[in-house]
């Protein structure tokens, strides 16, 4: 009796599309055990996953893949692989973790050929920390009119200026005066 549902459905509704981008890496297609790394770096975020694919192009190969200086970044240290045709490497990284970058040796021809892929481990800032980037200005931000102090301040001036001229002694009062309303209307106009 056939099944009721083909063998195929079942196998292809396990799988999820790749997310995200995928590194490519080509073996043995200019020569035996020769490694193609990408000229750029390999991209990946916080607790994301790099994924590296080997894609063959010759006889079947042993290839190692290692890292000394992720232990910061991902739990990864070694994977031994044989490769037929074409075999996904994903290496999760920490979901807590600084940007930074950190190298992947792969090995082939049992240490014969040897290429080191770099990636690059960056932070999606979080929303607080976007809302953040706005500093706040150190000086006060100018709004198109006189502020009151500084009015107060000039008319201050002009006051005292006169009296030191003229030697009229409410000139120098009514200085004083324009100076402490102005100073004391700033103070309790504050939030």
């Amino acid at each position: 009796m056939p099944p009721i549902f083909p063998v195929g459905l079942f196998a292809v509704s396990g799988t999820t599309p790749a997310e995200g981008p995928t590194t490519e890496i080509h073996l043995n297609r200019l020569g035996i055990n020769t490694i193609e790394i990408p000229k750029e770096n390999s991209q990946v975020e916080c607790g994301g996953v790099l994924k590296i694919l080997f894609k063959n192009r010759g006889a079947p190969i042993h290839i190692t893949a290692t890292t000394s200086n992720a232990g910061m970044f991902t739990d990864f240290f070694h994977e031994n692989m044989y490769v037929i045709d074409e075999v996904m490497l994903g290496i999760p990284l920490l979901k807590e973790c600084q940007p930074g970058f950190f190298d992947i040796d792969i090995i082939a021809g049992y240490g014969a050929m040897k290429a080191t892929l770099r990636a690059e481990v960056f932070v999606k800032p979080s929303r607080e920390e976007r809302v953040l980037e706005k500093e706040i200005a150190v000086q006060p931000e100018a709004r198109g009119r006189p502020h009151l102090l500084m009015i107060a301040m000039a008319l201050g001036l002009v006051l005292y200026c006169t009296w030191y001229y003229t030697q009229i002694e409410i000139l120098n009062l009514g200085a004083f005066i324009v100076l402490i309303v102005g100073a004391l209307y700033i103070w309790y106009r504050q939030t």
